[in-house]
C-alpha cells in the first residue's frame, strides 16, 4: 500500500537540590518539586551541544503534558505506541526519555498509585545486572533505599523515577524517589550510541522512597509486558530514521544496488508495523491478560521489531557506505542509537524465552496438528 505521495505505507505519520538531612530522616516527600537544577555548562562538544538540547525538549514536553499518552489496553493503545515511534523518528534518545516518563505515568495508575504532580519528570529504573544492586529496609515506619541502580535514562534530568530494589526475603519491589535524592556517577555511559538519554548509574545512600505496589507487582502485571512492546515501538521509529537517506537515495535515480537493499529495508518495516499494529488490537482487546497470552505477544513483537531494525542498519550501511556516517549527523546519531537500544532485545537468550513459551501452547506458529 503506498500513500498519495508514493511512499511506503510504514511511512505515513513519520515526518535541584539533594533532600537535606532532615527531610532524609523524616522520610521526606518524594512527590515533592525538586528545586530547579543550576543549568548546564554552555560549552562543550556537538554532542555537549545535543544532549542539552534533547533533554530541554523532553522536559518541555514532560511539563506541557505532552508526554501523556493513552494508557495501554485502554482502547487506544496504537496512538500511544505510534507517538513513541514518532518521537523516536525525532531522535531516539528524546523517545527514550518519553518512553520512560509515559511508562512511569501508566505503571502508577495500573499499579494505584496517586498521579504524579503536573510538570513532573519520571523515569523508570528497574534493571538488575550483574554486580552491586539496589537494596530497600524498612526502618522507624519509612523506606530507605541503599546501593546503587544502573542504566537509569534521565538520571540527572527527571524529576523523579520509579525504580525496582531487593527487599528483605530478596523480592523486587518497585519504589518512587525524588531523582536529586540519588547521586548520579558521571562517565557511567561511555558509548556514543544514546549518548544524549543522560543514562547514568544512580547511587543511594538511605535515601527516601515510597513502595508503589506490592513485592513482584513491578514485573507480575500485564502492563509490565505491554511496556516492552512500547519499547520496541522506540525501535522502530529510529529505524525508520536510518532507512531515511537510503529513500532519498533510491528516489534520486536508479540504482540498483541501492533499490535491492531498499526493496529489503520496505520488507522490514512493513512487517514491523503490521506486527506492532497486531499487538496494539490485541492488548486492547484483553488489556488485563486474562487470555495468558501478553508475555508471548511482547516476546514475539520485540523479536520481529529487533530483527527488523537490525536488517535496516545493515541493508542501509551496505547500500549508503561510510560518506553519510561521516557527512550526515542526523542519520550518523540515528544509527549510532539504534545500534544500542536494540540491544535491550538479549538476542538468542529472549528467542531461547520465546520458544519455551510457545512450543507446548495451543497457538504456538508450528502446532503439530496444523
Amino acid at each position: 500500500m503506498r500513500s498519495a505521495r508514493g511512499l511506503p505505507s510504514w511511512w505515513q505519520g513519520q515526518w535541584g537540590e539533594v533532600i537535606r538531612d532532615d527531610e532524609q530522616a523524616s522520610g521526606g516527600d518524594v512527590t515533592a518539586p525538586p528545586l530547579p537544577r543550576p543549568p548546564a555548562d554552555p560549552g562543550g562538544t556537538a554532542a555537549d551541544e545535543h544532549r542539552r538540547h534533547i533533554v530541554a525538549l523532553f522536559l518541555d514536553e514532560a511539563a506541557a503534558g505532552r508526554l501523556d499518552l493513552p494508557l495501554p489496553g485502554r482502547g487506544d493503545t496504537w496512538r500511544r505506541w505510534s507517538a513513541l515511534r514518532d518521537l523516536a523518528h525525532r531522535d531516539l534518545s528524546l523517545a527514550r526519555l518519553a518512553e520512560g516518563h509515559a511508562d512511569a505515568l501508566a505503571i502508577m495508575a495500573e499499579l494505584g498509585a496517586a498521579p504524579p504532580q503536573h510538570g513532573s519528570a519520571w523515569g523508570v529504573w528497574a534493571a538488575h545486572p550483574p554486580g552491586p544492586d539496589l537494596h530497600a529496609r524498612f526502618d522507624r515506619g519509612h523506606w530507605r533505599l541503599s546501593g546503587v541502580k544502573r542504566f537509569c535514562s534521565g538520571a540527572d534530568v527527571c524529576t523523579h523515577g520509579l525504580v525496582s530494589a531487593v527487599v528483605d526475603g530478596g523480592d523486587r519491589r518497585l519504589f518512587a524517589v525524588r531523582a536529586d535524592a540519588a547521586a548520579a556517577r558521571p562517565g557511567t555511559w561511555a558509548a556514543a550510541g544514546m549518548a544524549a538519554s543522560a543514562t547514568l548509574t544512580l547511587a543511594f545512600a538511605d535515601v527516601a522512597a515510597e513502595p508503589v505496589g506490592p513485592p513482584g507487582a513491578y514485573t507480575d502485571r500485564p502492563g509490565f509486558h505491554h511496556g516492552g512492546i512500547g519499547v520496541a515501538a522506540c525501535w522502530y521509529g529510529g529505524a525508520l530514521a536510518v532507512a531515511r537517506p537510503l529513500a532519498a537515495r533510491v528516489r534520486g535515480g536508479a540504482d540498483p544496488h541501492a533499490q535491492a537493499h531498499y526493496g529489503a529495508v520496505d520488507r522490514d518495516l512493513h512487517a514491523a508495523d503490521a506486527v506492532l499494529r497486531a499487538a496494539a488490537e490485541e492488548v486492547d482487546a484483553d488489556p488485563r491478560d486474562t487470555g495468558g497470552g501478553a508475555a508471548v505477544r511482547a516476546m514475539r513483537t520485540r523479536a520481529v521489531l529487533a530483527e527488523a531494525c537490525a536488517d535496516v542498519l545493515r541493508h542501509a550501511g551496505e547500500a549508503l557506505g561510510a560518506g553519510p556516517l561521516a557527512g550526515d549527523p542526523r542519520y550518523a546519531r540515528a544509527a549510532e542509537d539504534l545500534a544500542v537500544y536494540i540491544r535491550q532485545h538479549h538476542g538468542a537468550r529472549d528467542l531461547a524465552g520465546l520458544g519455551a513459551h510457545t512450543a507446548h501452547r495451543e497457538d504456538d506458529t508450528v502446532a503439530e496438528d496444523r
